[in-house]
This record gives C-alpha cells, sequence and structure tokens, in this order.
C-alpha cells in the first residue's frame, strides 16, 4: 500500500474526526461542573488532550497512559484480530468497466482488506478498560476491572455509591483510554510501510515479531500475558498479594511512628 493511499484516506476523515474532538472536549467540560475532585480531574485532563496530553503530570493526577510497548502490543493485537474477521477466500476484480480483462486479486492479499482494516482498528482501542489494580501491561483488557465490578456488585445490592460521576458514566472510555485511540492512530501512521511489508510478504511471523520487536527499545511487556488472559484464580492471587503487601506496609509505618 502506497503512503499516498493512505494519506488520502487520513485527509477524507480529518474533518469528521476534528468534529468527534469538539465534541469530546465539549462534553467533557460539562462532566466538569460535577464535584469539585472530578471538576480537577476532568479539566487537566481536558487541556491535557487539547494540548496533546504533554502537559499532564500522569502519576500526580492517577493517569498513566500507554508505553511505546503497550501501544505496539495492542495495536498488532487488534489488528491481528480484525484481519482474521475479514478473511475470505474471494476475489475481487480491479480495473475499469471498459477494460475486458479485469485483474482478479484474492481479498486475502488484497491492498482493499489491508486499508478497511487500518481504518478500523483503532477504534477498538475504545473498548479497552484500564484495571489499575495492576501495574504491568496486564492493566489493559477488554472487561470491566475488578474496581468497577466490586462497585457495581456494590450498588446491585442497595449500597449508594458516590464517585462524584453519575453512573451511566462509569463505564464510559476513561482518559488513559482515549488517549490509546490517539496513540494507535500515531502509530498505524508511523509504521504503515513495515505493517504492509509484513501482509504483502509471506506472513511466516507474527506482526508482534515483525513490528514490535524490530521497532521498540523497550520489549518487556511483549513477554507479558495479554489482560484480557488472566483467570479469575489469577485475579483472586493478585488480590491476595496486594492485601499482604498493604498490610506488611501498614506494619512498617506503625514501627517507623513507635
Amino acid at each position: 500500500m502506497t503512503r499516498g493511499t493512505r494519506q488520502q484516506l487520513i485527509c477524507q476523515k480529518t474533518r469528521g474526526r476534528e468534529r468527534e474532538s469538539s465534541f469530546k472536549v465539549n462534553f467533557s467540560f460539562i462532566i466538569v461542573t460535577m464535584g469539585l475532585k472530578s471538576c480537577v480531574f476532568l479539566l487537566v485532563v481536558v487541556l491535557g488532550l487539547s494540548q496533546g496530553g504533554t502537559n499532564i503530570e500522569e502519576d500526580q493526577y492517577g493517569v498513566r497512559y500507554a508505553t511505546d510497548c503497550e501501544v505496539c502490543k495492542l495495536v498488532m493485537k487488534e489488528l491481528g484480530e480484525k484481519l482474521q474477521s475479514k478473511d475470505s477466500s474471494g476475489v475481487i476484480e480491479t480495473g475499469y468497466n471498459i477494460d475486458a480483462s479485469k485483474k482478479k486479486t484474492k481479498y486475502n492479499k488484497s491492498e482493499l482488506r489491508l486499508v478497511e482494516t487500518l481504518e478500523e482498528v483503532c477504534s477498538g482501542m475504545l473498548d479497552y478498560r484500564i484495571h489499575k489494580e495492576r501495574e504491568d501491561s496486564t492493566r489493559w483488557a477488554k472487561k470491566m476491572s475488578q474496581t468497577f465490578q466490586t462497585l457495581h456488585n456494590l450498588v446491585n445490592k442497595g449500597v449508594k455509591v458516590d464517585l462524584g460521576i453519575p453512573m451511566e458514566l462509569w463505564d464510559e472510555p476513561s482518559a488513559e483510554v482515549t488517549h490509546l485511540k490517539t496513540q494507535c492512530e500515531q502509530f498505524i501512521e508511523d509504521h504503515e510501510d513495515a505493517i504492509s511489508s509484513w501482509y504483502f510478504g509471506d506472513q511466516t511471523k507474527s506482526l508482534q515479531s515483525t513490528v514490535c520487536k524490530k521497532t521498540l527499545k523497550e520489549k518487556k511487556c511483549l513477554s507479558e500475558p495479554y489482560g484480557e488472559d488472566i483467570t479469575a484464580e489469577e485475579q483472586a492471587k493478585e488480590k491476595a498479594e496486594d492485601k499482604k503487601k498493604q498490610k506488611g506496609d501498614r506494619s512498617k509505618t506503625r514501627k517507623n511512628e513507635l
């Protein structure tokens, strides 16, 4: 796929993305009115996104964006799954109507399949949720986090839970997830040639091996499982370890106070 083709597709959707971005910013400012604590956090997020996210002190506000390794890992996973969903043994014809001998191409190796997939892949990033109880790349998963599972269970039992924002917004994409979509779009643009080379090549190696392992300096997250692959048993083990760690920290604090 030529860079010119890709740039044309990007240009065609620029206005729509600008309108979408404007709506998200305006909507975020409406949410800002909900509680002082939420106001401070969301205002910083909105201002940070409008300036490319470079001025947000992530640790200070509990917002930790995806690392380069995590972006590559998640985008390659999503791209691979999207390509598989478009797997077809069909044949497409290319050429003009007046051309009697139209060129026939297998859809699985066609430029059309790749272009369609690349246009869809980044929207899939919005399906991810942040699991703040985890520290590594498994914090990104397409399922509800333990924290919000607990909160929803409490609400279902009649317990009043006040997070400073309406309950219907609990499951909306977080600042990290929204920014992940932007990171995905930039990643696709930067690594389009490598992806195309893999797609039109023999594909003996995985997308992750072809793109991530060749371009990343820090590759630690590639050896970690995907967030969706963490079982309930492993989650319970993580929770027990966290409690043990918290208990140890409290004991250490008491000793220091004495």
